[in-house]
């Protein structure tokens, strides 16, 4: 019994090392090399993504403006609710390029210390904070104006509506 057990272990410590040794080769074998493009290649492809994202931003915002344009008729808004309509609907434009906090360098990230990363981190997540309060000022500021038909039409839509961030992976819309 006591042979048989100590065969088992001696197979199992020449399985591991066996595995241990093709797992290391297979790790250092070379990595597939793609050819390395041109410069003029590069910015062809930097041209052709900058010209995708152009045409995803103009479909977002024409989408935003649909969705807008059917809540407004639903709201069946006065002449007196058109201001507080015009703030919010302001208020939840998305911010432009030169707006928003620019992406922390890679280069620069990576120098910094862990306490000074997560202190970049809390004052970037306040800048948004910042945002969201802005937000809900003009939204309460138009909720106020609403009358109580119009505040259970709002709801109801609104429920359904949810951030960019719900909707999948960068913003991508998950099939309704």
């Amino acid at each position: 019994m006591i042979t048989l057990r100590k065969n088992l272990v001696i197979a199992l410590a020449a399985a591991g090392l066996l595995g241990a040794t093709f797992g290391a080769q297979a790790q250092t074998a070379a990595p597939e090399t793609r050819p390395a493009l041109t410069a003029e290649q590069r910015l062809a492809k930097k041209a052709e993504w900058q010209a995708k994202a152009g045409e995803r931003r103009a479909k977002m915002e024409k989408h935003r403006a649909e969705r807008q344009a059917k809540l407004r008729d639903s709201l069946k808004l006065d002449a007196r609710q058109q201001p507080a309509w015009d703030a919010f609907v302001a208020s939840q434009a998305p911010q432009k390029k030169g707006e928003r906090a620019a992406r922390p360098d890679r280069a620069a990230w990576a120098s910094m210390s862990a306490p000074e990363r997560m202190q970049k981190g809390i004052d970037m997540q306040k800048q948004r904070t910042a945002r969201m309060e802005q937000r809900l000022a003009a939204l309460n500021t138009f909720y106020a104006q609403l009358t109580p038909e119009q505040r259970k039409t709002f709801d109801a839509q609104a429920k359904h509506r949810k951030g960019p961030r719900h909707h999948g992976h960068h913003g991508q819309r998950a099939s309704a």
